[in-house]
């Protein structure tokens, strides 16, 4: 376990890089599939990428509870690290989670262990950042839904294999419903719940 002294640095530049980072993740929400890059300088805690820190200490605060998965987990390290630099608690009850955070994408839990928020305040649901292998190369998924002209194509390789079909429990949930932000080093791609799969292997 490291000491305080020996835990990663976070933003090189607070302030400019938590702006540049969610200009990234609002870019990636507003245009669902497409790949956007973390520019900003972080320090990561061993198991997390750059991307997904990123997003730690830009949206994640002290009133953001944050679920961590057992590859997150496996050490204190990443713990500790989100209460030092973003004060945010980590909780064992992954229903009361703001954000959800997905060391082994393999292994993400039934959604259903997640909030999907209400009819009053669907914000209240879960996010789930799910570390995967690439966004550049593997299957192909054909997506569609608002933001994506006509439909996208997203290249990837993502566990679990059957995201997509999960994520479509989020048609009959709406409003409510799961958001996803696929992370791999430093891009990312948004999956909002409004996002749906027309094909994969396309």
């Amino acid at each position: 376990m490291t000491t305080i002294a020996e835990m990663p640095a976070g933003f090189a530049d607070k302030v400019l890089s938590a702006q540049s980072t969610f200009r990234s993740v609002m870019d990636a929400m507003a245009r669902p599939g497409s790949v956007q890059r973390v520019a900003a300088s972080v320090g990561t805690p061993a198991g997390m990428m750059r991307g997904s820190a990123a997003i730690a200490l830009t949206l994640f605060d002290h009133d953001t509870p944050i679920w961590l998965d057992a590859a997150m987990s496996a050490t204190p390290d990443v713990a500790r690290w989100l209460k030092f630099h973003a004060s945010a608690p980590v909780v064992a009850d992954s229903s009361i989670a703001s954000f959800a955070l997905i060391g082994d994408a393999a292994s993400l839990p039934a959604l259903d262990c997640f909030a999907f928020g209400s009819s009053e305040y669907p914000d209240r649901s879960t996010t789930l950042i799910l570390q995967v292998d690439s966004l550049s190369q593997g299957p192909a998924f054909e997506l569609k839904g608002p933001g994506i002209d006509g439909s996208a194509v997203l290249q990837a390789m993502i566990k679990p294999r059957d995201l997509f079909q999960r994520l479509a429990i989020n048609e009959a949930l709406f409003p409510r419903g799961i958001d996803v932000v696929l992370v791999h080093d430093d891009a990312i791609v948004a999956i909002p719940r409004t996002t749906r799969l027309i094909a994969s292997g396309v």
